[in-house]
């Protein structure tokens, strides 16, 4: 009996991040599919798999090339200009935007792996990425942000931390954020 525990906890070890991760994949890209079908292609009578991802993709690219061009930039400027003042709109609008920018625009946010040491209880420390230098806005002189994310979550935590409290770590910052959200059990290899 041992020998089959042995057996079906090793074929769980291969097969549960394998088919979670073929599902969740699997499940966005229904909804793309379904989304874009739906929102395109609904006097269609019949259903062609995959015309709604590939027409997505095909927009979301074209609306980033319109949008990266010289002539588009004032109306883009103007567009996100409405959606600051806005009121209630512009919380989420600035705070999406800004998360994505964080991950995939201009400003990435995540590239500064770092450690920051706590007094209590002695000698701990925690994983984190500055994500902002300076504070002095704030009234802050001495401290920065540090962003920690928590493991197999979407979430985390912002601390503020005294400068000399944070050290950084030289790696690849994909790695790094990939170790940290695994619980530390993801394999860095130099």
């Amino acid at each position: 009996m041992k020998t089959i525990l042995n057996y079906f906890f090793r074929g769980m070890l291969i097969l549960l991040p394998l088919v979670a991760t073929v599902y969740f994949m699997y499940s966005i890209l229904i909804w793309m599919n379904d989304l874009f079908n739906n929102l395109l292609f609904s006097w269609i009578k019949y259903e062609i798999p995959g015309l709604g991802i590939v027409t997505g993709f095909i927009l979301i690219t074209m609306v980033g090339y319109v949008l990266s061009l010289t002539f588009t930039r004032p109306v883009v400027f103007l567009f996100e200009k409405l959606m600051s003042k806005t009121p209630l709109v512009n919380i989420v609008y600035n705070s999406l935007k800004d998360l994505t920018e964080a991950f995939v625009g201009d400003k990435k946010k995540f590239n500064k792996p770092v450690y920051i040491e706590f007094s209590e209880p002695m000698g701990m420390k925690r994983f984190g990425f500055i994500t902002e230098n300076s504070l002095k806005h704030f009234g802050l002189n001495e401290e920065v942000a540090v962003y920690c994310p928590h493991s197999y979550n979407f979430s985390g935590n912002l601390y503020i931390v005294p400068r000399d409290k944070v050290t950084p770590i030289k790696t690849d910052s994909t790695d790094f954020m990939r170790f940290v959200v695994s619980g530390g059990v993801t394999k860095i290899h130099k």
